[in-house]
Order: structure tokens, then C-alpha cells, then sequence
């Protein structure tokens, strides 16, 4: 076996791993890079491999830094199986035409107003791109063995993370490699518990989390207590969301404290035709999460369903107190960029940020303290308070990694700790050196190993 690092070193993006097993040539994820300029524009540059070369494709999960890629995998060249669960296969039927819809209308916009350096300003890829990629899916269930053929065969596990995410397990006779993908949490409030893997002799390792712990408080009090304060100045609260599993936690959650009487009735808009069509995909993939059926249909009936442009317009125009959930959930595009235009410059609204921020994205700007953030080519003044809550997020911290990997009955030969920023990456090599003793490293940017 042989790994090469073609993303997520040095960052939380981008992931993409090029696992050579004899013959054969695997990409594990294949995902986007976000966030820092210089990291956005490796995406515009040749990938160091041929596209063609690559014989299937393997997805952990269905968010775009580990989905995005696939539409320009496969426009230049690419046109084997990509493997993922059901629940990844339906979630990249939405997430990947956004992303193209998305830079589609980035690049009008740029050209419309001449706010671009590039003339013209194109997309990365097309909505055409994105359906010719997904095409290619080959949905598989959890915990059934493929055979790839020479021996080699792959398993997915439920992570926990989201909708369809799993762990994947790669072996050649008795070998074997897991990629963690992204790690979710013991105790989330939709997901269920990661499983737990007992063997493996390589392991990829997610850090996004590895310098920092989650805190033990009730994120749902903190979100009250930002509902409440925000209502009660006649102000306008404006989340951020990822459309898939952070705006259905969210959902919940407001249900939750309607039902308990904790929060105002205001009403909810769900901003984004995504995150609607995500959230009734959790009543069709029930065994993933911890709702009931019932639960899940309270959760969809939350929000005021926001599907058309004009509809998105009008809420800037609605002078009364609401709770808007927009897409993306780093601020970094989609419609809550208008919203943020519109509502950061008063002082009597919120923007509250749930979750992970990446470096280099206007959400980490904000969260930072920012007083202004560019928009569309103008800077927006930021007066409006920043909000921030942490601990809903869906990855687990390094405690909660540590005892998951506790489940191993033996320690991996290597343990490669990626996807993480370079001070998260290296703490989460030191917690378990120090803690499990495992042999680990940090790899670099395309890095090549021999895994003997």
C-alpha cells in the first residue's frame, strides 16, 4: 500500500487521499478546499494525479470539503464508481448542484457588477459538471464488504457526524487502513454514537477539534439566552447554518424551546432550498439518528419554508423580530451572505455562529471581532452583535476522539492526524502519543507514504 496526502494537511479542507493498493488506485474523499485564498486556489490548479488514472472513488461523507471536488474529478477525466452510503448518495444529490448553482451565480454576479479580478469570472465547475458526477454514485449499506477486485475490499461504519457518514475500512488481505472521515459526537442531539472500531493497522485521523474540548453546558441555554436577548431589543437573529445536520440540529433545537416555553414565539424562516430538502431526508434514514418519526416531523414543521429568491429578498425587507437559518455555514456564500449585508450594520440584530469557523472565512472574521467583512466586492460595517456557540458542533473534541479510539483492541502501526489546522493537528498528535502512545505524525502536503 501506498498513501498520498492531496488535501486536508494544514487545514480542515480539501480532503482528498490517494491510496495505491496494488493495481489499484483509490481516492478516499474528494473534496474542496475553503477558506484562505491560497487554500481556494489550489482548487483552480492541476491536481498532481491524472484523474483518469484513478480507478473508484470512496466518500466519507457528503459536505463539501469532502464532496465538492467530484464534479471537476470527474470533467477531467474520471469515470469509475464513486462509492458512498444512501444517505451520502441523497445528500450529494443537493449539496453538489448547489455548489455549482452557487459559484454559477458568483461568477454572474462578479461579471455584473465588475467586482472580479478575472474577465470574465468563471465557475470552478457547472450544474452540467455536477450531474455527470453524480451519475457515477454507487450507493452501498453500511457494514457490507465490497470486493474492488485483486483482493481489495472496502467497509463503511457509521461516524456519527452526520446523515450517512461513515468510517471506511480498506483491506488487502490482512492489512488494513481506516479513514476516519469526520468524527461525530457521543452525545449529539439528532446523531447517533460513532461505532466503535476494534483493528486496524493504518489509520487516517481527523483533528478539527485536536487543541480544544467542548463545553459541557446545554448548548440549547445559550441559544435561548441569545433568542431571548436578541427579540427582546426588536432585533432580527441571523444563523449561519451548514444545510445538512447543523440547520436540522438548530431546527430541533428551537422546537425544543418552543415547546418548553423558553423562547419567544417569533416566527422561524429556513432559508435555504438545500437545508429543506436535507431535513426531510432525515425522516426517510431514520436508523442514523436518535428522532423518532414524530420528532422529525415537529423538527420540519419549525421554520416557515423559504424556497424562492423573492421570498429571501423579502425577509430583508420585513421589519419585525424573526429567526432566520441561512446557508452557508461559514458565511462564506450562499444567501445568508445577503442577509448579513442587510442586518450586520444594526446594532439591535444578532448573527450567531454555530460551529466550526474556518480560517480565511468570513464567519471566523466575525467571531474574531471584525468590524467590517467584504461583501459583494464592498465592506459591510459589522455592528450587530457576534454571537458564538461551540459546543454544537458536530465533530468531537479531542476527549471525545481519545475515547473513541480507546475502542482499538491493538494500536495502528501509524496514525496519520489530518484535516485539522496546523496548532489542532499537532496537539492531537501530542494527546495521543501522550495518552495511548501510538506511533502518530502530522503529514504534509502531498506526502507520500509507503505503509509496508
Amino acid at each position: 500500500m501506498k498513501l498520498t496526502f492531496l488535501g486536508a494537511t494544514g487545514t480542515v479542507t480539501g480532503s482528498k487521499y490517494l491510496l495505491e493498493v496494488g493495481r489499484l488506485r483509490i481516492l478516499v474523499d474528494c473534496g474542496l478546499f475553503q477558506g484562505l485564498k491560497q487554500l481556494r486556489l489550489k482548487n483552480w490548479a492541476k491536481l498532481p494525479i491524472d484523474p483518469a488514472s484513478v480507478d473508484v472513488v470512496i466518500l466519507t461523507h457528503a459536505h463539501i470539503d469532502h464532496t465538492g471536488y467530484l464534479p471537476l474529478f470527474v470533467r477531467n477525466g474520471f469515470a469509475g464508481k464513486v462509492y458512498c452510503t444512501y444517505g451520502t448518495r441523497d445528500l450529494c444529490e443537493i449539496l453538489l448542484p448547489d455548489s455549482a448553482h452557487l459559484q454559477e451565480e458568483e461568477a454572474k454576479f462578479a461579471n455584473k457588477y465588475g467586482f472580479s479580478k478575472h474577465q470574465p469570472a468563471l465557475p470552478l465547475y457547472t450544474r452540467d459538471d455536477a450531474l455527470k458526477a453524480l451519475s457515477l454514485l454507487s450507493p452501498v449499506d453500511f457494514e457490507h464488504e465490497v470486493d474492488l477486485g485483486d483482493g481489495v475490499t472496502f467497509t463503511m461504519t457509521p461516524n456519527g457526524h452526520i446523515l450517512g457518514s461513515a468510517f471506511v475500512r480498506i483491506a488487502e488481505g490482512k492489512k488494513s487502513i481506516v479513514f476516519s472521515g469526520d468524527i461525530g459526537r457521543p452525545q449529539h442531539l439528532l446523531m447517533n454514537a460513532p461505532t466503535p472500531i476494534k483493528q486496524a493497522d493504518y489509520l487516517v485521523l481527523e483533528s478539527t477539534y485536536g487543541d480544544r474540548t467542548h463545553d459541557k453546558t446545554d448548548p440549547k441555554i445559550k441559544l435561548a439566552e441569545t433568542i431571548n436577548r436578541t427579540i427582546s431589543r426588536g432585533g432580527k437573529l441571523i444563523v449561519p447554518v451548514f444545510a445538512v445536520g447543523r440547520a436540522q440540529e438548530i431546527l430541533y433545537a428551537i422546537h425544543l424551546l418552543k415547546a418548553e416555553g423558553k423562547i419567544a414565539d417569533v416566527p422561524v424562516y429556513l432559508n435555504s432550498p438545500m437545508a429543506i430538502d436535507a431535513t426531510q431526508i432525515f425522516v426517510r434514514h431514520s436508523g442514523e439518528h436518535r428522532l423518532s418519526h414524530a420528532e422529525c416531523e415537529a423538527m420540519c414543521r419549525t421554520a416557515r419554508m423559504v424556497n424562492t429568491v423573492e421570498q429571501s429578498k423579502a425577509l430583508n425587507e420585513n421589519p419585525h423580530p424573526m429567526i432566520i437559518l441561512a446557508a452557508s455555514g461559514m458565511a462564506s456564500g450562499g444567501r445568508v451572505v445577503h442577509h448579513i449585508e442587510a442586518f450586520a450594520p444594526n446594532p439591535h440584530n444578532t448573527i450567531l455562529f454555530v460551529g466550526f469557523q474556518a480560517a480565511g472565512t468570513r464567519g471566523a472574521a466575525m467571531v474574531e471581532g471584525a468590524s467590517s467583512v467584504k461583501i459583494h466586492g464592498e465592506y459591510v460595517p459589522i455592528n450587530a452583535e457576534v454571537a458564538f456557540i461551540s459546543n454544537m458542533s458536530a465533530h468531537g473534541d479531542y476527549l471525545e476522539i481519545l475515547d473513541w479510539l480507546r475502542g482499538f483492541e491493538s494500536a495502528p502501526k501509524r496514525t496519520f492526524i489530518t484535516h485539522g489546522e496546523p496548532i489542532a493537528a499537532d496537539a492531537m498528535r501530542h494527546h495521543i502519543e501522550e495518552k495511548l502512545h501510538w506511533q502518530t505524525c502530522v503529514p504534509d502536503y502531498l506526502e507520500t507514504v509507503d505503509l509496508s
